[in-house]
């Protein structure tokens, strides 16, 4: 029997936004009954609102997290050696980027299983496009340390990192703490250090701004509880 193979499929990054899903991507989910998913419900949400015409009971999700033991792993992957496909879902954007589905991902290199990347919204990816920042060196970091004096440090360093290497610094923030994320942003980068934020990418609420530090002084945003992406470059 031939095995089957690991797609990984993108996701809606605002929730009411399912036009930015391609066809392929549709057409994926369309024929496919066994998903590994960051989120139950978000999955659940997100395949009913393509409108399908698939019973949602009938599909098969399986829960795959930060939390899950990679021994665990290889149970969760068991279908595609039945000749079944298996979709992985992230909870926002796409698997395998800040995203605990690289562990399938990984499983599957390791067993000659085929993994098929689709095309579909990234946070990350948008927001650099939408920065005008230097797209060919770049690093994202996910979250920076809470920790007040940690943060700052980082901050520094990300700063000296950029005009050292010409390269653009990424991150993120747990939504409630954006607007404390940007205060701290203002307060420790030179004045001259450009940065953007990028609040809510291709949702209802979407705000992306590219300013020098000093001018963010004087510019009003609110970023509570959106998601946001963060982005830093020092001009050569």
């Amino acid at each position: 029997m031939s095995k089957g193979q690991l797609y990984l499929i993108p996701t809606v990054i605002s929730q009411k936004q399912t036009d930015v899903i391609p066809e392929q991507v549709r057409q994926v989910v369309k024929h496919t009954a066994y998903f590994l998913v960051e989120n139950l419900r978000t999955a659940r949400r997100f395949i009913s609102s393509l409108k399908l015409g698939l019973n949602i009971e009938e599909l098969h999700f399986e829960l795959l997290d930060k939390n899950t033991p990679v021994i665990e792993v290889e149970r969760l992957m068991k279908p595609v050696f039945e000749g079944r496909n298996i979709g992985v879902l992230s909870e926002s954007g796409c698997p395998g980027i800040a995203d605990p589905g690289s562990a399938a991902v990984k499983y599957a290199h390791a067993h000659d299983i085929k993994v098929v990347p689709l095309v579909g919204p990234s946070s990350i990816f948008l927001s650099l496009m939408a920065s005008g920042f230097n797209g060919q060196n770049f690093t994202f970091h996910g979250y920076l340390p809470i920790e007040k004096k940690a943060l700052e440090s980082t901050i520094r360093q990300l700063e000296n990192e950029s005009r050292k290497n010409n390269q653009t610094q990424i991150f993120i923030e747990a939504p409630y703490r954006n607007n404390q994320l940007l205060e701290n942003l203002i307060k420790t980068c030179h004045q001259e250090t450009l940065l953007c934020v990028a609040r809510d990418i291709s949702g209802d609420e979407e705000y992306i701004k590219t300013a020098k530090v000093k001018d963010w002084k004087s510019i009003q945003v609110e970023l509570h509880k959106v998601p946001t992406v963060f982005l830093m470059y020092v001009a050569q």
